[in-house]
């Protein structure tokens, strides 16, 4: 890994030489969060980046709540087997029409399928980061190197070991130390400061690895907190179908202000480090959660994995498994507000950094496992 004298090096002479061209694609909402630090870390050190991503979910809000420069390119294609595979398909044409004069020199992406094939189909040397060992691959196409936090034992990784890297820590451990929060959300909210507040994320039901049970458990999660505990709670529904079947279910939570979903795409961090509990179906908010030190339930009923069961097993995150542990497992209690993280370069952002530049510059990592 580059040390500080190294790093140092680096930003001086980044204007002596034209550096490398690295391309990074975000084609879900938690990828523009994520890949924020590590933008600017890299174009720090003088590398430029060009910037894709798929139109859907939030993650065009949350581009622009970012302020990145971004070209958009596809969408959702649907939770159909074959029109995800289509689709996928397209949208690599379209990447890679769209690229092929930008003389890239490494494709960075947090699972993009779609950048994947456009990548191959343009020679580019590719990485993906994952934090989930049971992702479907798209057949024999394979990026050059895979990148994964090491709580993820080798035995689950099915990929060649010497292409796979290995980070400390979590996914969120690369941008919540970067945190600021924003004390006048709650207010913005039209949230008292007395309220007990929940964020609620429902589950991915267009996803692959959806399951039914997990919107049973959403539902009667909603419902406890919501009955016995009259919680205030900010629900982030995934795209506008889902928000359109919370309202038909919950009318008169929504009537009473009970429930509430944000106009505009609000900073997930902040909006956790506000609130009182998590209820989520989705991994990434459940470990920002845990990340944060706000209590966390995952109604998620799909393979768990390392990472979770990591979290679950220190106490940092708790899996509801049936409706009977909605009732029993769920603490309702007013959260003392934890400490805002320091803001520093994480480990686990330098990790990851380090590993993209060493490719980059010297077409192999420095060091392909981190314990």
């Amino acid at each position: 890994m580059l040390n500080d004298e190294g790093r140092a090096a680096l930003k001086l002479t980044s204007h002596d030489k034209k550096k490398a061209k690295i391309w990074i694609d975000m084609d879900n909402s938690p990828h523009v969060p994520f890949f924020v630090p590590i933008i600017k870390e890299l174009e720090e050190l003088g590398y430029p980046v060009i910037l894709t991503a798929r139109d859907c979910f939030q993650v065009r809000d949350l581009i622009s709540l970012f302020k990145l420069r971004c070209v958009f390119v596809g969408r959702h294609y649907g939770k159909h087997k074959l029109a995800k595979v289509v689709g996928t398909c397209y949208r690599a044409l379209r990447l890679a029409f769209m690229v092929r004069r930008e003389k890239v020199h490494l494709a960075v992406a947090h699972g993009s399928r779609a950048q994947m094939i456009a990548a191959s189909l343009l020679g580019i040397p590719s990485i993906c980061l994952w934090d989930y060992e049971f992702i479907k691959g798209m057949g024999e196409l394979h990026p050059d190197w895979m990148m994964v936090p090491a709580v993820i034992p080798d035995s689950a990784i099915h990929y060649d070991n010497g292409r796979v890297l290995k980070y400390p820590g979590i996914k969120e451990d690369v941008y919540v130390p970067g945190f600021k929060p924003d004390p006048s959300l709650r207010a913005r909210l039209g949230l008292k400061e007395e309220d007990f507040v929940v964020t609620a994320r429902p589950p991915a039901n267009e996803a692959h690895y959806y399951h039914p049970e997990s919107d049973e458990l959403f539902r009667a999660a909603i419902n406890f907190v919501a009955d016995r505990h009259s919680a205030s709670i900010v629900l982030l529904p995934r795209n506008e179908k889902q928000g359109a079947s919370a309202r038909a279910l919950w009318p008169e939570l929504f009537a009473a202000g009970k429930i509430i979903i944000p106009e505009h795409a609000v900073d997930g961090l902040c909006l956790l480090w506000t609130s009182d509990l998590a209820i989520s179906g989705g991994g990434t908010m459940n470990r920002e959660a845990a990340a944060l030190g706000v209590p966390v339930y995952s109604v998620f009923r799909g393979k768990i994995g390392a990472v979770d069961r990591y979290l679950a097993q220190n106490g940092r995150l708790v899996l509801l498994e049936s409706v009977a542990d909605v009732r029993e497992k769920i603490i309702v209690s007013k959260s003392v507000r934890k400490d805002v993280p320091a803001e520093n370069c994480s480990s686990t952002l330098k990790a990851i950094v380090d590993n993209l530049v060493s490719i980059v510059e010297t077409g192999s990592p420095d060091q392909r496992k981190v314990a």
